[in-house]
């Protein structure tokens, strides 16, 4: 799509800016006696503790709590956290680069579905790795599902970053990787980019990285 028009870009996180591969979770998970990550993964949205965690109405302690009882015995509270940390890789520094040639023209925001335990890990890989202790570095404002109690595609998560920022959703652009994410910013009137791998930011962006 052109740029023509766009003054904001929101981004989502995972799959967009940091890499991120389920699989090291799941394998992880089953690894410690957990049997059939994927199922009570679906299990649990359907009794609603990821939401509730991605949320923050539950805290790390009842996830961990609750993460136990399906492992083996004697599995601690550490080797469950690494465990959902695992699928959090790396932050490519092309990305980081763009996104701060990006602000020079730009209001930029992250909107990301997250928890307590992962936006630990993954600024804590951002401190080790590239030297910044926060993700917030490179945005105007960044919003954290579980510190904002909405998560995309609630219209409601889209929604606060438009008003609390008086944006004109005709000139703000909203980056996902996964469709529904992208229907909910499009029902709050949002321009938007669905990313599909293996397309990456950098060839969204390439002309504007040069202007």
């Amino acid at each position: 799509m052109s740029m023509q028009g766009i003054k904001h870009i929101i981004f989502d996180l995972g799959g967009v800016i940091l890499n991120i591969d389920y699989q090291r979770t799941y394998k992880a998970f089953t690894d410690l006696g957990v049997k059939d990550f994927t199922d009570l993964y679906n299990q649990f949205k359907g009794s609603r503790l990821f939401d509730d965690l991605e949320t923050g109405r539950v805290t790390e302690n009842v996830f961990l709590q609750e993460m136990r009882r399906h492992a083996q015995p004697g599995v601690t509270d550490q080797q469950i956290i690494d465990a959902w940390n695992a699928m959090l890789l790396d932050f490519p520094l092309q990305r980081l680069q763009l996104l701060q040639q990006l602000q020079l023209h730009y209001n930029t925001y992250l909107l990301s579905n997250t928890n307590a335990i992962h936006l630990e890990k993954f600024n804590h890989i951002l401190q080790q790795s590239r030297g910044i202790p926060s993700l917030a570095a490179f945005f105007n404002k960044a919003y954290y599902s579980h510190l904002i109690g909405y998560r995309k595609p609630e219209k409601e998560a889209y929604q606060l970053i438009v008003d609390e920022h008086q944006l004109n959703p005709a000139e703000t652009l909203f980056i996902d990787d996964t469709l529904p994410n992208i229907e909910g910013a499009r029902a709050v009137g949002l321009q938007t980019i669905h990313l599909q791998a293996p397309q990456t930011i950098m060839d969204i962006f390439k002309p504007a990285a040069g202007r």
